[in-house]
């Protein structure tokens, strides 16, 4: 098969185009960084240098795809998250129908089924809509859950604190997943033969947040860490004071109240995966090398 991936050299793109290429596929990398490039190469991928958002460049690298896998990279200097994946979508979806491409994965998030509440989700969610109306394209919306290398945010809070704290927390359950797991199952999603599912929920691993806590802090040496439920307005303060604009902090404390009232996971319930191959223990030896690293950073 032809395939175009998006992401660049990304958490879930470069384990997935590894694979697709380990069983022979032909794989075309989109980045917007010519730096990328070399690298790409040295995959054994074609690289393809251009902006998400330019759908002219989008429908020429389709164009002769069977598949493609999409995803909206995050532009923290966007001032509205949900506006620009809205733009990627419309990209995304003019790009598809002047390529005549009739296959595409998006990758979604769980919370997609909801039209807002959700904060940075419901960019997610318009992105699918825009999506579907499209005539013809058999699409498949990817919907994984926390992905576990965002749990490295805590690793600070931890340090001056010795707990981790957020608007959830507590007995509220959290599904996290690793970008390995994610890679593998649009790897099967591209590939399938018996019809293609809509939507496909990915996770690896499903805990409460202090069981999450528990185990991050037995492999850092603090075994009774807990994992507290803060005050919206505390926690809206010291994401202002670490420099996140009003509305990127809004935004992800209306998300973190959806993990903590439950509706995030709505529907994800009721459509519930095999739990992929990454459990938690095996995320906490990582956690555990960058806590130890002093950095944050990733």
């Amino acid at each position: 098969m032809n395939i175009v991936l998006t992401g660049s050299l990304g958490h879930i793109t470069k384990p997935l185009a590894i694979k697709l290429l380990e069983r022979d596929h032909t794989v075309t990398i989109i980045s917007s960084d010519v730096n990328k490039q070399s690298h790409i190469q040295s995959l054994g991928a074609m690289a393809a240098t251009g902006s998400l958002t330019d759908t002219s460049f989008l429908a020429e690298i389709f164009k002769s795809a069977d598949v493609a896998y999409c995803m909206t990279p995050p532009d923290f200097s966007a001032p509205d998250q949900i506006a620009w994946y809205e733009k990627v979508a419309l990209s995304y979806a003019d790009a598809i129908v002047a390529s005549r491409i009739r296959r595409a994965i998006y990758l979604s998030s769980y919370g997609a089924h909801l039209p807002s509440g959700t904060g940075f989700i419901t960019g997610s969610y318009r992105a699918e809509k825009i999506l579907d109306a499209l005539p013809g394209v058999l699409i498949t919306h990817i919907r994984p859950t926390f992905f576990y290398y965002n749990l490295f945010a805590f690793i600070r809070m931890i340090k001056a604190a010795g707990f981790i704290g957020a608007v959830y927390g507590g007995d509220d359950k959290l599904a996290m997943v690793s970008p390995q797991d994610i890679a593998s199952a649009v790897a099967e999603e591209m590939v399938r033969t018996d019809g293609h599912a809509k939507i496909r929920y990915v996770t690896s691993d499903d805990r409460t947040c202090n069981a999450i806590a528990q185990v991050l802090g037995t492999a850092i040496g603090k075994p009774n860490m807990k994992w507290n439920v803060l005050p919206p307005a505390d926690v809206m303060k010291a994401l202002l004071a670490n420099g996140m604009s009003h509305h990127a902090a809004e935004n992800l404390i209306e998300l973190g109240l959806a993990v903590h009232s439950g509706i995030l996971r709505e529907d994800y319930e009721k459509h519930k995966p095999t739990l992929g191959n990454t459990r938690l223990e095996e995320f906490a030896n990582e956690f555990a090398d960058r806590y130890n690293q002093g950095s944050t950073q990733h």
